[in-house]
């Protein structure tokens, strides 16, 4: 399964990105998705999760009522909405499945397939 993220950019601090991470592989949907960051210097974290059908979603606190992750499954597709950006929120993102057990984790080593990544600059 290759992973395919995209929609990073450079952006001011309260602007908004919206991040996609899609794949033509078929099991996608079955799998919840995440999303994690890492900014330079700093350890891969966090960001937020879905699980198969969307019904559950896990966030990391400092992103809770800013980002919005959805899934659309007839398109393969998981995006991660970014509102009110912070010179904070930098980094690279990067999307991730997990072949377990259906809801969404936030542990990276709990992920088993990773997408390149997609840069997201927030100046101030």
């Amino acid at each position: 399964v290759q992973l395919q993220a995209s929609g990073g950019g450079l952006v001011q601090a309260g602007g908004s990105l919206r991040l996609s991470c899609a794949t033509s592989e078929r099991p996608f949907s079955t799998y919840a998705t995440g999303w994690f960051r890492q900014a330079p210097g700093k350890e891969r974290e966090f960001v937020a999760g879905i699980n198969w059908n969307g019904g559950v979603t896990l966030y990391q606190d400092s992103v809770k009522g800013r980002f919005t992750i959805r899934r659309d499954n007839a398109k393969n597709t998981v995006y991660l909405q970014m509102n009110r950006l912070k010179p904070e929120d930098t980094a690279v993102y990067y999307c991730a499945l997990d072949y377990g057990p259906g809801n969404p984790r936030g542990e990276s080593y709990e992920y088993d397939v990773w997408g390149q990544g997609t840069l997201v600059t927030v100046s101030s």
